[in-house]
């Protein structure tokens, strides 16, 4: 099992800045990959970008290509968003996710965090 806790939400105008942070806690050893996701009020969770342990590979969703960056430090067992250039369609509850398993798309993530709230004003 692992535990999950993001921080780093808040609320800032477009054009600014955040980095999320999701620490992991438990049984980590066996973490095969971690992403991060994001749900905004009345649509389906967004799957926001992945990396693999070690950092030999990362997705992004084609919205945020270019605006976030995801790492992690493996020594804290701590992966981070950095989120530049933020849009008002950013607005959202974000969310990071862990598996053992080699699937690490929306299907495959067995660990949540409950989540960091992110609101873009226009």
């Amino acid at each position: 099992q692992v535990q999950l806790v993001e921080s780093g939400g808040g609320s800032v105008q477009a054009g600014g800045s955040l980095r999320l942070s999701c620490a992991m806690y438990g049984d980590t050893y066996s973490v095969y990959c971690m992403g991060w996701f994001r749900q905004a009020p009345g649509k389906e969770r967004e799957e926001v970008s992945v990396i693999y342990a070690g950092g030999s590979s990362t997705y992004y969703a084609d919205s945020v290509k270019g605006r976030f960056t995801i790492t992690q430090d493996n020594a804290k067992n701590t992966v981070y968003l950095q989120m530049n250039s933020l849009k008002p369609e950013d607005t959202a509850m974000y969310y990071c996710s862990a598996t053992y398993r080699r699937l690490c798309g929306a299907g495959g993530m067995d660990f949540w965090g409950k989540g960091t709230l992110v609101t873009i004003s226009s």
